[in-house]
């Protein structure tokens, strides 16, 4: 049986420590917050996903967590999960600086050490390596086997599963790499692509994310352009997805959010510009994604405006705090920085999160909705969209509804009287 040691106990860490148990390796986790070693021990998920939250208790004991780094010690492949933040557009890799560091002091021969981190392409050579061979006799390729292997997961997704997600990887030594390749396939049930540079399998995240980036960005604009001109962005998406070819459907939205999209093109532009090169495309999709709280504050004002209100004089709804359905995760989420916005503004806000129930004012959606001017949707929580029918809009007395996610019943809401304003619809 080897063991696996998987530093950083996080959204990454978490899942993949328990499926490497679920496959029969030993597994020591390595994280510095208390709670969360703790939590993990008793076979309790401090992540909110039910898949999660069953499989590791099943797993109770099999994962050993401590806030010690003395668990690598016993480690055949160390895998790094820790965040790489950005503040403001600079990326943080301080993280991964002090995690390496923490590698470095039980590095031995034959040991295998991945990089699942997201990074710009070249921090495993440039930053990672020196830090594990400093002062050392041990060669990353030659003495232990490094490389990288972008973390794909997107929590609360039943269809794609961890296991079930194609991986790509590359070490610095075919050896490694080969290494690596066995311990992916012994685990997933999915194509493992190996890259010929770690260069390339580093580039491979940030591309896939800021993809994305640019995409969500493109139709944001065009909600703003269509809300000029009085076009449903929502049915020309409908008629474009009819192409079979040439053409991929992207949604406006409130703003990026969750750790990766919103953060990882800075990591792209801040790698190419200390190569000489300003990436000024990438920098406006990043400009325009996060201006998209304001501008839903500013549909909140026009709308409201039509009733003769002021944003000071309202009292709105606000329904979700997390960047995407179904998750209580808040990292990067255009809905709490439209909350703040809102509030600075002087609107008295109901805010009603079922997913973040501390961070709410209020206890369920009837209270939240109760004696409220304007419904503001923010999260596409299933709940909420299975519950506001136009009939409960209408039966609650609200006079205006914001649908910052699209998803909504516009022709039925506005059947009622009710004024309906979604993005670029």
């Amino acid at each position: 049986m080897q063991t696996v040691a998987i530093v950083g106990l996080g959204y990454v860490g978490l899942p993949l420590a328990c499926l490497c148990a679920e496959k029969g390796y030993k597994v020591f986790g390595l994280d510095l917050d208390k709670e969360i070693v703790e939590s993990t021990n008793k076979g309790i998920s401090h992540i909110n996903d039910k898949a999660l939250e069953k499989k590791l208790g099943k797993l109770k004991g099999k994962i050993i967590a401590s806030t010690e780094a003395d668990c690598l010690k016993e480690a055949e492949i160390v895998i790094v999960c820790v965040p790489t933040p950005a503040i403001g557009s600079k990326p943080d890799l301080k993280p991964l600086e002090n995690a390496s560091k923490t590698v470095a002091k039980f590095l031995k021969k034959g040991l295998l050490v991945i990089i699942e981190s997201t990074i710009y392409p070249g921090t495993v050579e440039e930053i990672v390596k020196p830090i594990l061979e400093n002062g050392l006799e041990l060669r990353a390729g030659e003495d232990f086997f490094l490389g990288h292997c972008p973390e794909r997961i997107d929590p609360g997704n039943e269809e794609f599963p961890i296991e079930k997600i194609p991986r790509v990887l590359s070490c610095f030594s075919s050896e490694g790499t080969e290494k690596a390749r066995k311990f992916y396939a012994s685990i997933i049930d999915a194509e493992i692509n190996v890259l010929k540079s770690v260069k390339s399998a580093e580039a491979v995240k940030v591309v896939e994310n800021t993809f994305r980036d640019v995409n969500i960005a493109f139709v944001n604009e065009l909600a703003k352009s269509f809300d000029k001109m009085g076009i449903d962005l929502a049915e020309v998406i409908k008629g474009a997805s009819t192409k079979p070819f040439g053409y991929m459907p992207f949604y406006p939205g409130p703003g990026v959010g969750g750790h990766c999209i919103a953060q990882d093109p800075y990591y792209l532009i801040d790698r190419a510009e200390k190569a000489g090169f300003e990436h000024k495309f990438l920098r406006l999709a990043r400009k325009i994604n996060e201006a998209m709280p304001e501008y839903v504050v500013s549909v909140v004002e026009q709308g409201l405006g039509a009733k003769g209100l002021k944003l000071s004089d309202a009292k709105i709804a606000c329904l979700g705090l997390a960047y995407k359905p179904n998750v209580d995760d808040i990292r990067q989420s255009p809905a709490v920085k439209i909350v703040k916005l809102l509030e600075e503004k002087g609107a008295k806000l109901n805010v009603f999160d079922p997913f973040l129930p501390k961070l709410s004012n209020t206890v369920s959606l009837r209270e939240a909705v109760k004696g409220t001017n304007c419904l503001l949707l923010l999260t596409n929580h299933n709940v909420f969209v299975k519950e506001l029918s136009p009939d409960f809009i209408k039966g609650i007395g609200v006079k205006l509804v914001v649908d910052a996610r699209n998803v909504l019943d516009k022709d039925g809401i506005t059947n009622v009287g009710i004024i309906y304003k979604g993005i670029g619809r």
